[in-house]
């Protein structure tokens, strides 16, 4: 029996995807539309539908009836256990009439925050700062290091596609998305999304790579008011300052670095004479327009998640993120991505509802082919069909590997910001050492720990940028709202500051306002994801901090309430400037 020619490696790669469209019908297309999220059981096992979940189909289901390969793995497991996993949903794909490999994706892994809508805390995977403290640093070729990196810990238990790197500007201070980007500055953003391209993808999309997702395109920054378009009251993305072509440079970058895929905001333009008032993921100006005619954009345009379809999330009803065509039906919301140039539906699992669109004339079928073609030939550049399985042994000695710890370990150390220094730092001796949010343990290798401010010599606090409580389990991931410590917590700090020399640091996932901390704090540093270990290895000089603010911090919230959006660092009198950091 002769080798169908999409199985022979040998055969050129364009003959091979042709052949293999050629031989689907039309519901094995409509499933390579959709790019669904999948959780697995703790032993390793596929999951199956769950009532109550957000799993509305099973694993089985899902690749065997709706004929899906390309799947967004959530949630946090063991290295061994999750490439177990991987080669079980991959068999389970073989044993399909055609054998079409999975594609699987995830969002990032490699530092601290934990958000199940954006990211996931680093658990075995090295450590290292948030792409803001990336930036803080500032360097393109750590940059690049960073996403091998990524790459080579992916690779090892069957990720082939990062849904990152998020390079959208940091311009409205108060948007809780802002510690996955490289800050408010599009020329450094520029310069290291190709580096990062570069480390996950190499010089060319192969077998070795993983495929870089970028996002959220057109710049999902300007935010009003900064609230996020997950939710209704943020789908509304506005530019009072014009800067639109500003947003969109790192864009331009990453496409000119070869990013493989890209994935459009939740938002909706506001006010934009040349574009539709509907989110990207449905706005043919801004897909076709401007992504694939005038930026040359050929890779995949995978839609954010859940764009079609209402859905529950922890028992929560969500309506769909089908901002400004809420109205249409899910198959006129499908539709309309599809005129509009989308490839694939993120977060969604309804291929039915392509199937009847090109039965009923709507979409022709052509049009699914087109976006298929894409799809495929991604897979057969991964080299997917022929090695779709991966190592357990082999993932667990590279996940969170010792070369990458210590990589990750020192980007922590050298991406703190020092913002004052009032003769406290660098520490000496084994002072006595009071300290909030920081372990006691971790403490007490570098001084003696006592539990009274009063018998401390000095004193360590560790805080957080202020946030907003918000209703909802989902929402309340995404940290919005006010910058400011509220009138009573900051009594609490100051009363602190004022009874001991005391460093304070202070994570910045947004820029806080903290003028009345900055003028009494001994020495204030700023982190981005960092370990007790780091900041206090830099406070008592056993490793440099060289971090540089890749925001300002605003000097109050009048100040960002009167900044424009879409304009960096556009507070009137910040406490301090973009780039602003001491030698130490």
């Amino acid at each position: 029996m002769s080798t169908a020619p999409y199985r022979d490696p040998n055969r050129p790669l364009d003959e091979r995807v042709d052949d293999l469209l050629g031989r689907m019908t039309l519901a094995e297309k409509a499933g390579q539309l959709f790019h669904a999220m999948l959780t697995m059981n703790r032993d390793g096992t596929l999951a199956e539908a769950d009532e109550g979940s957000f799993l509305r189909h099973g694993t089985y289901e899902l690749v065997t009836q709706g004929h899906l390969t390309h799947f967004n793995l959530l949630g946090q497991y063991g290295v061994r256990e999750t490439a177990e996993w991987v080669n079980r949903l991959q068999a389970l794909a073989a044993d399909t009439r055609l054998g079409i490999p999975v594609t699987l994706s995830t969002d990032p892994r490699h530092s601290f925050t934990d958000n199940p809508g954006a990211s996931s805390g680093s658990g075995a995977f090295s450590a290292w700062p948030e792409p803001l403290g990336l930036a803080a640093i500032g360097e393109p070729e750590l940059v690049e290091r960073f996403g091998d990196t990524v790459r080579r810990e992916y690779l090892s238990v069957g990720f082939r596609v990062a849904l990152h790197p998020q390079i959208d500007l940091a311009t409205e201070p108060r948007w809780s998305r802002q510690s996955g980007t490289f800050g408010s500055s599009a020329e450094v953003t520029s310069a290291l999304v190709r580096a990062y391209v570069r480390g996950l993808q190499g010089p060319r999309l192969g077998p070795r790579s993983v495929a870089a997702m970028v996002k959220h395109f057109p710049g999902g920054g300007p935010q009003q008011d900064g609230e996020d378009p997950h939710f209704p009251h943020g789908k509304d993305q506005i530019y009072p300052g014009g800067l639109r072509d500003d947003h969109l440079a790192p864009f331009r970058a990453a496409v000119e670095a070869g990013c493989s895929q890209v994935m459009p905001s939740y938002g909706r333009p506001v006010g934009v004479a040349d574009w539709e008032e509907v989110g990207f993921g449905f706005n043919r100006d801004v897909l076709t327009g401007l992504l694939r005619e005038r930026l040359g954009f050929g890779g995949v345009i995978c839609t954010d998640w859940g764009l079609l379809t209402d859905t529950s999330i922890a028992g929560e009803p969500h309506e769909a993120h089908a901002w400004g065509v809420e109205h249409l039906t899910v198959a006129e919301r499908a539709a309309k991505a599809l005129d509009a140039g989308a490839d694939q539906f993120g977060g969604e699992q309804c291929p039915e509802v392509i199937v009847e669109l090109v039965r009923s004339g709507r979409i022709p079928e052509e049009r699914v082919d087109a976006s298929v073609r894409r799809l495929l030939r991604e897979k057969f550049v991964l080299g997917l069909f022929e090695r779709r399985y991966v190592d357990p042994d082999r993932a667990e000695e590279t996940v969170g590997a010792s070369e990458f710890t210590a990589l990750g370990e020192t980007a922590q150390r050298r991406s703190l910001t020092v913002l004052t220094n009032h003769s406290l730092l660098p520490l000496t001796d084994r002072p006595n050492l009071y300290v909030e949010g920081v372990g006691a343990q971790t403490a007490s290798l570098y001084g003696n720990v006592v539990t009274d401010p009063a018998h401390a010599d000095v004193a360590v606090l560790r805080l957080r940028t202020p946030y907003e409580e918000r209703p909802g389990v989902f929402e309340s991931f995404f940290h919005s709202g006010s910058l400011a410590f509220g009138e009573e917590r900051l009594k609490e700090i100051l009363a602190l500051l004022e009874a001991v020399p005391t460093l304070v640091c202070v994570n910045l996932e947004r820029p806080a306002v903290l003028p009345e901390i900055a003028a009494k704090a001994a020495a204030l540093v700023a982190d981005y994801g960092a370990s007790d270990a780091a900041l206090l290895d830099v406070a008592f000089g056993r490793a440099r901090a060289e971090g540089r603010l890749p925001f300002e911090l605003p000097r109050s919230m009048a100040a960002v309430e009167a900044s424009r959006a879409d304009v960096p660092n556009d507070t009137e009198d910040p406490v301090f400037p973009y780039g602003h950091g001491l030698a130490l």
